[in-house]
């Protein structure tokens, strides 16, 4: 049964690879079953086995992908060395817009997936696997006084929008080496700005 299991979970592992290097390269609309099966080496029985159908197996790369996205972000901030929260944040922004670049990232993610999937499943998928880290480090920047408290939650859904939005524009741009460019000290700006230190409130108790 283990060993069932485990050659199933290879199978829909190898599925799913195959169809992010096919999707990414031809698009969603470009890319038919009989391709997947074709370059996968499986039966068509196998691949239903796994996904009810096309749609259900770009959804899958799509949260893989994702998934990658997210661990990439996150080594980028650890490897920056930074410990401060607002740094951090910059950080996993930063490359996050790097990322927006990339051919499977700007192809899957950024282009097909809101039209394949439809606008509140994409958003769905965008919120579990981003919006949870961009909470957490503006709380810590609420904990050192740099972001007021009560707007952790709405901050986290700006950055969330804020930062698909400069990554769709990269992924559309002509020149994406230029637009990276310029999302980056837009990206760096903002969050300066964003994150200065808040000012105490004064008592105006007589």
């Amino acid at each position: 049964m283990d060993r069932r299991v485990d050659r199933g979970q290879a199978t829909r592992q190898h599925l799913v690879e195959v169809a992010t290097e096919l999707f990414a390269d031809r698009g969603y609309e470009g890319t038919s079953i009989e391709a997947v099966l074709e370059h996968a080496g499986v039966s068509r029985g196998s691949l239903y086995h796994h996904f009810a159908s096309k749609d259900r197996l770009f959804e899958a790369v799509v949260e893989a992908v994702h998934a990658q996205v997210g661990e990439a972000t996150l080594a980028a901030a650890t490897a920056s060395g930074e410990t401060e929260a607002c740094s951090l944040l910059k950080a996993a922004e930063m490359a996050w817009i790097r990322l927006a670049g990339d051919a499977v990232v700007r192809r899957i993610l950024l282009i097909d997936a809101p039209t394949v999937l439809g606008w509140r499943r994409w958003r769905g998928i965008e919120e579990q696997y981003g919006l949870g880290m961009l909470k957490t480090v503006l709380q810590q920047a609420a904990d050192a006084g740099r972001v007021p408290a009560p707007l952790v939650e709405p901050f986290a859904h700006i950055l969330l929008a804020a930062g698909n939005e400069m990554a769709l524009v990269i992924a559309l741009a002509d020149d994406v080496p230029a637009a990276q460019t310029t999302a980056e000290a837009a990206v760096e700006e903002f969050l300066n700005r964003m994150l200065q230190p808040t000012e105490p409130q004064k008592n105006t108790d007589t």
